[in-house]
């Protein structure tokens, strides 16, 4: 894997970590109640989708299994629609979709390692 998509990998993780940590231990009351908190989460979300339009053809054609134009795709419809976004929506993705990621991406950069010793 090149050092560009490496680079990204790590963005991604790191971005969705700060998530992670914001909201340990959060209820979605609490999350859906805190402005500064969401922003803060949708903010690293962004990223994430900006991290993942970059990463190279090859590299989302070799890791299919993650659904990349989904994770962009919400970038953009955040970026574009703000207000029409449904935090719930956020948070669910938050609870039940970022912890898988984050090891997915981190299974990638371990077999690369692995590839490259």
């Amino acid at each position: 894997m090149d050092n560009k998509n490496v680079r990204l990998i790590k963005k991604i993780i790191d971005h969705a970590e700060k998530i992670l940590t914001y909201c340990n231990a959060l209820s979605k009351d609490t999350f859906l109640g805190d402005d500064k908190l969401i922003e803060a989460c949708v903010f690293n979300i962004i990223q994430i989708g900006e991290a993942t339009r970059q990463l190279s053809d090859d590299f989302t054609a070799k890791y299919a299994n993650i659904h990349w134009n989904k994770i962009y795709g919400l970038r953009n419809r955040i970026v574009h629609d703000y207000d029409g976004i449904d935090f719930s929506l956020i948070w669910d993705i938050i609870c039940n979709d970022l912890l898988d990621l984050i090891r997915q991406l981190n299974e990638i950069l371990e077999d690369s390692k692995e590839a490259n010793s």
